[in-house]
């Protein structure tokens, strides 16, 4: 369990359905990811997943659920996928759509990459995102993260959904970036979660 000063990032669970599949049904909340939108069945595989997860040793995933602290409503989720040699990983995320721009997403990547960091003793983490979603790599920067790559029409959209080719931008951090605050303004925010 990760907190923030107003999340709770933490396992799922069966119960945890209706909130999930809220977010992953809904084609306008998926519409920068390359999967969903998922059915009733999509959501519970994608759950299934991440609980049958839980108890590999060593384990290859923390899939997590973003909660409020106050309420406890699950309003997201977010992932660390680890790499075979153990000193990367990537990482991915998501958000109900009713909680964007609110600053969350960037309060749970910042706790996340503090866990990658400092328990999982990893090197270097990273992610991707379309380059049309300002959002996302938004939040990257908000964290430290720095801007790698930019691949130009390098993934391919889903059919009857997305454009067929879209672009990519690949970011990062180093651990010994991240613990000297890479020279950004929000790195003393970095450093006190």
């Amino acid at each position: 369990m990760l907190k923030t000063d107003r999340l709770i990032i933490r396992e799922f669970k069966n119960d945890d359905f209706e909130a999930v599949h809220a977010y992953t049904s809904n084609p306008d909340n998926v519409r920068y990811v390359t999967w969903g939108p998922y059915d009733r069945e999509g959501t519970k595989a994608f759950i299934d997943r991440c609980i049958a997860r839980q108890n590999l040793t060593p384990r290859p995933s923390y899939d997590l659920a973003i909660t409020l602290k106050d309420t406890g409503k699950l309003i997201g989720s977010c992932g660390i996928y680890i790499s075979d040699d153990r000193m990367q990983a990537v990482m991915s995320w998501i958000l109900h759509m009713d909680y964007w721009k609110q600053g969350y997403m960037a309060e749970a990547l910042k706790v996340l990459l503090k866990f990658g960091f400092e328990e999982l003793k990893l090197h270097r983490m990273y992610a991707g995102c379309n380059a049309e979603n300002y959002g996302s790599y938004r939040v990257m920067e908000k964290c430290g993260m720095r801007r790698e790559a930019y691949f130009i029409k390098s993934k391919r959209g889903r059919p009857g959904i997305d454009k067929e080719w879209y672009d990519e931008f690949m970011y990062a951090i180093l651990a010994d970036e991240w613990r000297a605050g890479s020279g950004t303004p929000e790195s003393e925010d970095r450093m006190k979660i």
